[in-house]
């Protein structure tokens, strides 16, 4: 199974705002450091924020925080908020499937199987699992100067 790049993005959010805590994080500073594009992030925090696994705060000293404790948040529940398809295999896309042994082929129990063993696993482990290295993603995350932050004029005379 593979997860869609929007996954991929909705976890390092979630995972950059619980490191942020309990300060509120930016969105600007969340698409510095990950070099992912501002309007994508838009479109992934306010998925999350629909999920209410993020808690959007407006204004001028605005930003995100979790919507409820890390260890409330499981992987399994980001998921879920963030992909659309979860039809492996065509025989598993119901009206749409048009593979002519679906009456008779036993695949599609096996996939739907491997699909919920995949999810049973994510279910297990909640973001404060993933985060428990935090002063490790600390400093990693909010490293005080990143090479592509400097201009490239600055660069070289530092």
């Amino acid at each position: 199974m593979r997860l869609n790049q929007a996954s991929d993005y909705a976890l390092r959010v979630l995972t950059f705002v619980a490191c942020s805590a309990p300060k509120l994080a930016k969105i600007d500073d969340i698409s510095i450091r990950y070099h992912i594009s501002r309007a994508h992030l838009m479109k992934i925090v306010n998925k999350l924020a629909r999920a209410r696994l993020l808690k959007t705060v407006r204004g001028r000293n605005g930003g995100l925080q979790l919507y409820r404790p890390a260890r409330e948040i499981s992987l399994g529940d980001v998921v879920r908020a963030i992909e659309e398809d979860f039809a492996l295999v065509e025989c598993m896309r119901g009206c749409a499937n048009k593979c002519v042994i679906s009456p008779a082929c036993q695949l599609t129990q096996v996939f739907n199987e491997a699909l919920q063993e995949f999810m049973n696993v994510l279910d297990r482990y909640n973001l404060a699992d993933v985060t428990q290295n935090r002063s490790a993603l600390h400093n990693i995350l909010f490293a005080r100067v990143i090479a592509r932050e400097i201009p490239d004029h600055r660069r070289n005379k530092e």
